[in-house]
């Protein structure tokens, strides 16, 4: 049943002497039926509240566990139990053209409880359903023969093709307004619309006066190389383009490709996108809402199909980027206990103490932008010693700045306790760079600084040349290092340092057959890297990515090799001694 006409809301009205018949009930029952499926479609959207988790039993059944979800007709679907349905017996199945499949749930009701029921009208006896139970139905439709509809979102973006032969079609997607001073996304995506199994090689550029990308550059490149897709499929890039508050209200794109030119026209709003966004959503009318295309069922999985010579098997069952949830306000406190065991960054491992209280920010739990400076501080003396004199040099110890190895700069600025004129009182004072300036007015020393900074030991020495003869035993300076991008430290290799080498926490383990151990690895000369685990031969036990071997059944000795991700060259081993419990004990 697709009730696709909700409003506008008739209820009954009720007065003495009114007969009542089965279309006011029914009327009585649509009235708050309708009402709050437009208060679920508008309010809350469409998608999965809890559970419905499909799994896979074996090669030819699914399980839909329990749960809740709304459609985009603003009506729930309640699976009460979970489900296990066998494949071929799905409807749909018999359309399924490739390897690919979606599983999706659709609304419906079904008449229940029969009785009797005498029709005055037409003076005869029957039976009617005295229930109607709400329930669903699961289906499956071909991964190629989705589609997608007209959304309302489309009058939010400027969209165009830029390419298209009947094989491939490349989409152009962004805001048609963009607000000045702000990053906009550009959308490229490259969609496979025939089974014809040829490649694509395809290049084009767009050229945008009042923009520029990550680069600084006024020209976008795009560039398809040689890609092969299955129909259905697709390949996107995404680019970020950025302009200034400039005057004006619009701008224009041109694009080129071999096979000619576009214009496109961009609005510019002198606006924040929270506000810009939130009026476009909010702006757009019931009529316009009814133009939309609805579907009456939601995708609950994509299902990877291998085909035989008499049915198909189920090899993998995908959710991610196919399931949509709805976040439910009941749970937000939920939500905000799990978020923050995440955020965003790197930090170095320390131990949080004390605690937030509703209604404060736990600066702890900001997320970090992994581009900002990294910066530290401290002080440093320099002695002198009795014997200083009138152009001397003189030396502080190695300081270690923390920010580790890398690009780092350090400034210097002298530490004083200045006499205020006014007020006759000390002031505590900061001079960054020629102290001589200063000279006149708080009678400081002139003083010539410079830093030595030993980038690949993560330190630094001061020095300091006096210009006027000085009584003090040392001199007190305010240091800060900065470290402008983390990216300075990714970027070294480690070939710089030919002692770089890796080795095992523990290199020889005993183990149970079955039994699992971690093999930790320890870094010398060099940073820590990505790792590569693999085992030598076949049959000695499985290990994840990350280091977790796996015993096998047999007795034996197995040997792990371990790798650096980025230097291959760089490689120890490991291994496991599998013997039985008595021959441990």
């Amino acid at each position: 049943m697709k009730n696709n006409q909700l409003f506008p809301f008739e209820r009954n009205r009720y007065y003495s002497g009114k007969m009542l018949t089965s279309s006011d009930f029914q009327a009585e029952q649509e009235y708050f039926n309708n009402k709050r499926r437009f208060m679920n479609s508008f309010m809350y959207g469409s998608g999965i509240i809890c559970g419905c988790n499909v799994l896979s039993l074996d090669d030819l059944s699914l399980m839909l566990e329990s749960g809740a979800a709304i459609d985009e007709f603003g009506r729930e679907i309640i699976v009460e139990t979970s489900a296990v349905k066998k494949l071929s017996a799905m409807e749909g199945f018999s359309e399924i053209k490739g390897n690919e499949a979606l599983l999706c749930m659709r609304y419906q009701e079904t008449g229940i409880h029969s009785v009797f029921a005498a029709n005055f009208e037409k003076q005869e006896d029957s039976y009617e359903y005295n229930r109607i139970c709400e329930g669903y139905e699961l289906f499956l439709k071909d991964g190629a023969e989705v589609e997608e509809g007209f959304h309302l979102e489309s009058d939010f973006f400027l969209q165009r093709t830029l390419y298209e032969d009947g094989d491939f079609c490349v989409e152009f997607t962004m805001p048609a307004t963009v607000c000045k001073g702000v990053s906009a996304r550009v959308n490229i995506k490259l969609r496979k619309l025939s089974e014809n199994e040829n490649p694509l090689s395809w290049s084009g550029t767009i050229q945008m006066p009042f923009f520029v990308d990550e680069n600084g550059n006024h020209e976008l490149k795009i560039n398809f190389d040689n890609i092969l897709l299955n129909r259905g499929q697709w390949e996107e890039n995404n680019y970020w383009i950025w302009t200034d508050k400039t005057e004006g209200d619009e701008t224009h794109m041109v694009f080129r490709d071999e096979m000619g030119s576009q214009t496109f026209r961009i609005c510019l709003r002198e606006t924040e996108p929270h506000d810009l966004v939130t009026g476009q959503i909010a702006g757009i009318s019931l009529e316009m809402r009814s133009l939309e295309e609805k579907k009456d069922y939601l995708p609950l999985a994509r299902l990877k199909l291998v085909r035989t010579d008499s049915a198909y098997i189920i090899d993998e069952v995908i959710e991610e980027g196919v399931k949509k949830y709805i976040s439910a306000p009941g749970w937000e406190e939920k939500r905000r206990e799990y978020n923050s065991y995440f955020r965003k960054g790197r930090r170095s491992g320390q131990k949080e103490q004390g605690k937030t209280t509703g209604g404060e920010k736990d600066s702890d739990q900001m997320p970090e932008d992994s581009h900002m400076p990294m910066a530290s501080t401290g002080k440093l003396e320099i002695p002198l010693g009795a014997d200083a004199r009138k152009g001397g040099i003189y030396y502080s110890g190695e300081i270690m700045h923390g920010l580790g190895r890398g690009e780092v700069y350090v400034a210097l600025g002298y530490e004083s306790d200045d006499n205020d004129s006014e007020s006759g009182a000390d002031m505590a004072s900061t001079i960054y760079g020629s102290v001589d300036l200063f000279d006149k007015s708080t009678g400081m020393r002139q003083i010539e600084t410079a830093v030595k900074v030993m980038k690949d030991r993560g330190s630094f020495i001061a020095a300091a040349k006096l210009h006027r003869h000085v009584n003090s035993l040392v001199l007190t300076f305010r240091w800060t290092a900065v470290l402008f991008s983390s990216s300075a430290r990714e970027t070294e290799t480690y070939q710089e340092d030919e002692n770089a080498s890796i080795a095992p926490e523990t290199p020889t383990v005993i183990l149970e057959p079955k039994e699992s151990w971690y093999f930790q690895v320890k870094f010398s000369h060099m940073k820590p890297c990505s790792l590569i685990y693999e085992l030598t031969e076949e049959g000695s036990g499985n290990i994840t990515p990350d280091g977790v071997y796996t015993a096998p059944g047999r007795e034996g000795v197995y040997e792990i090799q371990i790798c650096c991700a980025d230097v291959p060259a760089l490689c120890t081993y490991a291994y496991a001694i599998v013997r039985g419990k008595k021959e441990r004990e």
